[in-house]
């Protein structure tokens, strides 16, 4: 309960007056004991209208209900807003899609990063897969432990360890995608010439190529999880 203090004095007219009060936090309580102080101290000749003080304490009342149920809802809401937040972190490193269609005619699909609840609102921070890329591999005739993992761009050049063209291309029937002739990938060298005689081969194996920016998508949106 809120201090209070109700101080009579008695005015030039012969009346007794409240004076004071501390803390303006009043209570519906706090608003009793002003009431019957101010009883007590009424002019018999002018009564107070006791239908007006009930109806002032009334919505002092109503005034402190609202507030603590307010105070419950938003306690509520922090406890919803965590649970979710929690359960969505289940997703972290999985890929999505939101059902939205690329330009590719395509639905795009994304790899959760991370999760974030921004303004009560669970949003997931995602890089798009762009496209799969099957992995090619340089084999060693002599042993397959030491097989090269091939790194080739969109366009099917080849690049080495530091990711300079090596003058070298694959044919590529989409991105990521190696055209296989007579069961070979069609390799092609610095004149664009075909190479008949090559140890590039397909590993069995694609892997994501990402998005170099993240996206921001409401957890909401999410349509499938795989």
């Amino acid at each position: 309960m809120a201090e209070i203090s109700v101080n009579s004095n008695v005015g030039v007219d012969g009346n007794s007056y409240t004076t004071s009060i501390s803390n303006d936090q009043l209570t519906s309580n706090d608003f009793l004991k002003l009431m019957i102080q101010e009883l007590k101290l009424q002019d018999p000749t002018k009564p107070m209208d006791s239908a007006q003080m009930l109806s002032t304490q009334m919505q002092m009342s109503t005034i402190n209900t609202n507030q603590e149920m307010i105070k419950a809802m938003q306690a509520m809401q922090t406890a919803y807003s965590q649970t979710a937040l929690s359960n969505a972190t289940g997703v972290i490193g999985k890929n999505i899609e939101d059902g939205n269609v690329g330009e590719d005619g395509i639905t795009k699909a994304y790899t959760v990063r991370s999760i974030e609840n921004v303004d009560g609102e669970i949003q997931v921070k995602a890089q798009q897969i762009l496209y799969l890329e099957d992995r090619v591999i340089l084999e060693d005739p002599t042993d397959a432990t030491k097989n090269q993992i091939v790194n080739y761009n969109v366009n099917g050049e080849i690049l080495d360890e530091d990711g300079n063209k090596t003058g070298k291309k694959i044919v590529l029937t989409a991105p990521g995608s190696p055209l296989v002739s007579d069961g070979k990938l069609t390799l092609l060298d610095e004149n664009n010439e075909i190479v008949a005689d090559h140890k590039y081969t397909l590993a069995g194996v694609s892997v994501p190529v990402y998005s170099d920016k993240l996206t921001t998508l409401p957890f909401s949106s999410i349509t499938k999880i795989f």
